[in-house]
């Protein structure tokens, strides 16, 4: 008999689940996004001390940050494919713990040979988490919640960011970088191991209608051929502007994510805490923020017009772009401070919907493989690029200058975001029964 499930982990007879759990699941999901974010963020906080154990230049610190960023996005169409597959909570568990175990190997490395090759791997163990978690999401809620329950999701992103980056500078400079790659690793393992009986699977296309059921233990369903995956993503002008938006937004957040703690240290001297913290929990805070009141706004709009999630994503990433020049060209640190939250303010509103406008254009079956495409092509055009990019701009022009210069990409953002909107039907693209979905 197919079974289901509360909160409390136990199996009932019923196929059924509370309405209160689907927002439990944003939570568990938050906790694991929470760790994936914190990992990847720790290596900023601690550049200083590899680069006077290694003997590295800005390029080579450059190159951790994109080394991650091109396994992550290379191997994420792939990890939508295999999402879209098989069961995601099997695929989130075993993502964590991977990610984590490399987390804690990181830790170990005696040469910048195997740091750099360790930093690739843990992209490879985090790329398959984002496209199950929001195509989990995707299912147990339907577009009238959407926005506002992946919104929550990504304060996970903000708030192991600043985890991230203040813990593994304080850990950095009290015990050695090492024991912060150990700490966090060790944290995400024993999370895992905690939610493995509370984490439970929707049947696919759940979000399109009734959210009462869960997919029976075991069961498989049928997927699409991957061709037909293919062609549904790839056909699509809308998702390709969302993709091509998306690796401009995501350039502007890397380099701030993984240049402003350096930044904060060089210009003005605060310790490898103080700057870990400061170049995080300003842009974070604003963020967190942006999203919660980003995604209930679009949840708002979507209800009288398709175009409501771009419209904020668009106001997002043309509200952020002069925050971006005034941070790297400021002399003060309150004012870096608060040109950072501004920033992360902006940024929260365009990050609340990402996913939620691309499962707006694609059916529920190829959820994850749209996801896992976005973070392969943010990631590599995006991400990948713009650690070294900045590194090489850096030494010719310093660091400010070229942290300034990227508020430019977030224009291009908005062109492919306003494209979109205008070959977006004003009433039958994406009414409230595309693709079945109830709002």
């Amino acid at each position: 008999m197919a079974r289901g499930v509360g909160f409390s982990g136990r199996e009932s007879p019923a196929r059924v689940f509370s309405p209160q759990y689907r927002w439990w699941v944003v939570l568990m999901l938050w906790g694991m996004c929470f760790f994936n974010y914190a990992d990847r963020q720790a290596v900023f906080s601690v550049f200083p001390l590899l680069q006077r154990e290694f003997h590295l230049g800005l390029i080579e610190l450059g190159l951790l940050g994109s080394a991650f960023a091109w396994i992550y996005g290379l191997g994420a169409p792939l990890a939508g494919l295999i999402v879209d597959r098989i069961r995601r909570k099997s695929a989130i568990l075993t993502g964590l713990h991977l990610w984590s175990a490399i987390c804690i190997a990181t830790g170990f490395s005696r040469t910048f040979r195997q740091l750099l090759l360790l930093r690739a791997a843990e992209g490879l163990g985090e790329t398959i988490y984002y496209p199950a978690a929001t195509s989990m999401i995707g299912d147990y809620h339907s577009r009238g919640t959407r926005s506002r329950a992946l919104g929550i999701l990504v304060t996970g992103v903000y708030a192991g960011t600043v985890a991230g980056g203040y813990f593994a500078g304080l850990i950095g400079q009290a015990h050695g970088w090492r024991w912060s790659f150990i700490v966090f690793g060790s944290s995400g393992i024993l999370l895992g191991l905690a939610l493995q009986k509370f984490l439970r699977e929707p049947a696919r296309g759940l979000g399109a209608g009734s959210w009462t059921n869960v997919a029976a233990p075991g069961s498989t369903q049928a997927a699409l051929p991957v061709s037909q995956t293919l062609r549904l993503i790839l056909g699509s002008k809308r998702a390709l502007l969302l993709m091509g938006a998306f690796v401009c937004a995501n350039f502007v957040a890397v380099v701030l994510l993984s240049w402003m703690p350096s930044f904060l240290f060089e210009r003005f001297h605060l310790d490898l805490a103080a700057a870990g913290l400061s170049a995080t929990i300003f842009a974070q805070l604003g963020s967190l923020l942006g999203a919660l009141g980003g995604g209930w706004w679009a949840d708002v709009l979507i209800k009288s017009t398709p175009r409501g999630r771009l419209i904020v994503q668009i106001i997002g990433v043309l509200g952020g772009a002069p925050f971006v020049a005034l941070c790297g060209n400021s002399f003060s640190l309150g004012l870096v401070a608060l040109w950072l939250f501004c920033w992360g303010f902006f940024k929260g509103l365009y990050d609340a919907n990402i996913f939620a406008s691309a499962f707006d254009v694609v059916a529920p079956e190829a959820r994850g493989s749209v996801a896992g495409m976005m973070n392969c092509v943010g990631w590599l055009g995006g991400g990948g690029v713009a650690p070294v990019v900045i590194g090489m701009l850096a030494q010719r022009f310093g660091l400010g200058t070229a942290i300034g210069a990227a508020s430019g990409i977030y224009l291009l953002a908005a062109v492919l975001l306003l494209i979109c909107m205008a070959g977006t039907s004003r009433s039958s693209d994406l009414s409230p029964t595309a693709h079945g979905e109830k709002a």
